[in-house]
């Protein structure tokens, strides 16, 4: 399967890309398997993440995903931010071959640790089932 415009589109021209010195929160996930690693930094104001940056080592996919994943959490709300799933990251890319579907994974999980560690920083009480891995079938009823 080729890869769609937008993937390689981030993949060549990667969002915010880069280090953030003062950020709030850094998560690091990464597959020792396939070799990539992704950190994410958020900056938090409010409740509000207000500036995104990435940095990741690996293949094109993981790039497009982190770069994709960070421009779908910019600007909102926390909660907003971890209810983003890999499904709406493979969606917002127009799809991913079925074995690349794994970095878009990493991207959630990259997002999800950077929250916690906020949260953590900050001694912010969180519910740990929120950060389980494939959690985002909860109704908001």
């Amino acid at each position: 399967m080729l890869y769609s415009e937008v993937v390689m589109d981030h993949f060549r021209n990667p969002r915010n890309l880069g280090k953030m010195e003062d950020a709030d929160g850094i998560g690091v996930v990464g597959n020792a398997k396939c070799g990539d690693i992704m950190k994410m930094y958020i900056k938090v104001e409010d409740g509000i993440i207000t500036d995104v940056k990435f940095n990741t080592f690996g293949c094109g996919s993981a790039i497009a995903s982190s770069s994709m994943a960070t421009e779908m959490i910019k600007g909102k709300s926390i909660d907003e931010a971890l209810d983003l799933s890999n499904k709406a990251v493979v969606e917002a890319l127009e799809g991913l071959p079925t074995h690349k579907i794994h970095c878009s994974v990493l991207a959630e999980e990259a997002v999800k640790a950077a929250v916690k560690d906020y949260y953590d920083k900050n001694g912010i009480a969180y519910n740990e089932a929120d950060f389980a891995p494939g959690h985002h079938d909860h109704d908001h009823n």
